[in-house]
C-alpha cells in the first residue's frame, strides 16, 4: 500500500505538468465574433472614404439645383427619372458626369452592390453605344480590380464565412486549370457559371494572378457590355425582359461555352470571335 501511494505521488507531478503543458498549447485565444481585425477594418474604411470624397468633389462642382433625383437606380422607372435629369447636364458638364458615373460604378463593383446593369443601361442612354460600351468596360474593369485588391486586404475571413462551398469549388477548378488559367477565367466572365461579384472577391484568395484576372475581365466583359448598352442606344428605355435581348444573351452564352473549350491562345481567339459574331450586327 505504501509503495502504491509512493508511485502515485511520484507520478502525479508529471501528469499535472503534462496537463499544464497541454493546456498551454490548446488554450484558445479569445476571438471576436467580427471576422475583421482593426487594421483590416480601417483599410476598408479608408477605401470607402476615398469614394465618398470623390463623389463629394463631383457634387460640389455642379451648379446649384435640386439633386433629389440622384440615387442608385433600382427599377426602370428610376432609370427614366435619372436619365431625364442627367441629359441636360451631360452636354454642359460632361467631365463631371463622367467622373461621377465612373466613381459610382466602381464603388458599386468594389463593395458588390447590385444594380450595375442599370448603370450600363444608363451609359447607353447618355453616351450612345460605342462610347457607352467603352465607358462600361472601363468602369467595370476598374471596379473589379478595386474589389480584387480590397479582397487581398480583408477578403479571406469574409469569403470563408459567406461562400465556403463556392470557394472550395473555385479553388479546385483553378488548381486543375493552372496551365490554361486565362482561358478558364475568360470562360467564367462570359458565362453565368459563377457570379461576377464572387469571381472579383475570390480570385486573389485562390491565387489568380492579377494580370490574368485583368485581361480576362477587360476582354470577357465586352460582349455582355455591348448587349446591355445596345438595349438603349437612342435613350428609349425598355423593360429588361425584352425578348430580343434575352435571345442574344442566350446565344452569346451558348456560343461562348462551345468556343472556349480549346485551351491556349487559339481557343481564346475563337471564343472572342464567336461572341462578337453573335452580338455585333452584320
Amino acid at each position: 500500500m505504501e509503495q502504491e501511494q509512493l508511485v502515485a505521488s511520484s507520478s502525479s507531478p508529471s501528469v499535472r505538468s503534462n496537463d499544464d503543458d497541454n493546456g498551454a498549447e490548446i488554450k484558445p485565444s479569445p476571438q471576436s465574433k467580427f471576422p475583421l481585425t482593426f487594421l483590416e477594418l480601417a483599410g476598408a474604411s479608408g477605401v470607402l472614404l476615398i469614394f465618398a470624397v470623390s463623389l463629394a468633389g463631383v457634387y460640389l462642382t455642379l451648379p446649384d439645383s435640386d439633386y433629389s433625383f440622384l440615387k442608385l437606380p433600382k427599377t426602370i422607372e428610376d432609370l427614366h427619372i435619372l436619365r431625364e435629369h442627367l441629359e441636360s447636364y451631360t452636354s454642359d458638364y460632361t467631365i463631371q458626369v463622367l467622373v461621377g458615373y465612373c466613381t459610382v460604378y466602381i464603388f458599386m463593383q468594389t463593395f458588390m452592390i447590385p444594380g450595375t446593369v442599370f448603370m450600363s443601361l444608363l451609359a447607353g442612354s447618355l453616351f450612345g453605344v460605342l462610347k457607352g460600351v467603352a465607358l462600361v468596360v472601363f468602369a467595370a474593369t476598374a471596379g473589379a480590380s478595386s474589389c480584387y485588391f480590397l479582397s487581398k486586404l480583408i477578403g479571406r475571413p469574409l469569403i470563408s464565412s459567406l461562400w465556403p462551398d463556392k470557394l472550395v469549388f473555385f479553388q479546385d477548378q483553378v488548381a486543375k486549370r493552372r496551365s490554361g488559367l486565362l482561358n478558364y477565367m475568360l470562360f467564367l466572365r462570359v458565362t453565368p457559371t459563377l457570379p461576377n461579384t464572387f469571381i472579383n472577391f475570390a480570385s486573389p484568395i485562390v491565387d489568380v494572378p492579377y494580370h490574368i484576372f485583368f485581361l480576362a475581365t477587360s476582354v470577357g466583359l465586352i460582349p455582355a457590355a455591348y448587349v446591355t448598352v445596345k438595349t438603349n442606344p437612342l435613350g428609349v428605355l425598355e423593360a429588361c425582359t425584352d425578348l430580343s435581348i434575352n435571345l442574344e444573351l442566350r446565344f452569346c452564352f451558348k456560343d461562348s461555352v462551345v468556343g472556349i473549350e480549346p485551351r491556349g491562345s487559339e481557343g481564346i481567339c475563337r471564343t472572342f470571335l464567336r461572341l462578337f459574331s453573335v452580338v455585333m450586327p452584320v
